[in-house]
């Protein structure tokens, strides 16, 4: 699928552009992945790490911002495919940062979307959350909206090939910014904060959400949002896999976070299909939640369902997430996030 192709990655030098990078050179032979970023430092120490599996030159290292269209023109030019990770991502930077968090999340979202257009890239898979379903968050609204634009964006490529999608995920174990590296980093002082003891994440690998994007550009026809199925956790176990001899100091909510997250709503099951290891929510436009062709082999879920870290049927144990912090899985990503 991705052999000899040339494949963009906005917002490259994340967790996940890391690990995408990574595991798509392991296993495929794609002409080129272009890191696409807009901070030197973190390509520079990005580049040094993949030096020894990047043996033939096969990343590129791009400065540029999604906000810049111009740029983005110029980047794109014999590109095959866009994964499209650029975001500002935490929450309460976005509350406070309101401007900013629009301009890289719905103008960035429109750039990538235009100039994928025009340039006829044949897929462009756009990385959203779970806090995009029904949200409460500025971080969520920026998402969802994005994920609206990615998915209309397929009505204006009816007579070409160019194909967009959506991948939508909760908390990656272990990716900056996430709770466990959090945690860790408190753990010496003996007192771990809480926001709220009731509170539950879903729980996804970084190689569970790469595996997702490959699925994606293999499987998509246009429109579809694709949420794996992953376990959930209460936070106050993840704190006590962490340093169970801590206590747990109870903070408050922050601005703009849920107890529980949601990323299949009561209103999106209408539409949802279930597969072995994922769901698939298509679209009501162009009726293409009835498509045969983007349906295949699904089996629509019950009505009134709802994906909910909360209601989850399936649950990370503390004994698995501390299997997970052993594994050389955990400790790969943090020596890329160095």
């Amino acid at each position: 699928m991705l052999k000899n192709k040339s494949i963009l990655i906005t917002g490259g030098t994340g967790s996940f552009g890391k690990k995408f990078t990574k595991l798509t050179l392991e296993k495929y032979k794609p002409r080129k992945i272009i890191i696409f970023s807009r901070d030197e430092m973190k390509q520079w120490n990005m580049a040094e790490k993949f030096e020894q599996i990047d043996f033939d030159g096969r990343i590129e290292y791009v400065i540029g911002d999604v906000r810049d269209k111009e740029r983005l023109h110029r980047v794109v030019d014999g590109v095959d495919y866009i994964v499209h990770a650029a975001a500002t991502k935490i929450v309460p930077t976005a509350e406070y940062n309101p401007f900013e968090c629009i301009k890289t999340n719905i103008n960035g979202a429109m750039n990538v979307i235009d100039v994928a257009i025009n340039q006829k890239i044949k897929k462009i898979v756009a990385l959203s959350t779970d806090k995009a379903c029904n949200p409460i968050n500025l971080y969520g609204a920026t998402k969802l909206a994005s994920d609206k634009l990615f998915i209309a964006a397929n009505l204006h490529t009816l007579n070409s090939d160019t194909c967009f999608s959506v991948v939508r995920y909760g908390n990656v174990m272990g990716s900056r910014g996430s709770v466990i590296p959090f945690f860790q980093s408190k753990s010496d002082s003996g007192v771990l904060p809480i926001t709220d003891k009731e509170m539950t994440r879903f729980m996804i690998t970084l190689e569970q959400g790469v595996k997702l994007v490959w699925h994606a550009l293999d499987d998509a026809l246009g429109g579809e949002i694709y949420v794996h199925k992953i376990p959930s956790m209460k936070v106050t176990d993840v704190a006590i896999a962490i340093n169970p001899k801590a206590r747990h100091e109870i903070i408050g909510i922050r601005p703009g976070e849920k107890i529980h997250e949601v990323m299949i709503s009561e209103e999106d099951s209408m539409s949802t299909y279930k597969y072995e290891w994922y769901y698939k929510i298509l679209p009501t436009i162009n009726k293409w939640h009835l498509d045969n062709n983007r349906i295949k082999d699904g089996m629509l879920v019950e009505n009134g369902f709802v994906y909910s870290s909360g209601n989850n049927n399936e649950w990370m144990t503390i004994e698995q997430l501390r299997s997970f912090l052993d594994s050389n899985e955990y400790i790969e990503l943090q020596k890329l996030n160095i």
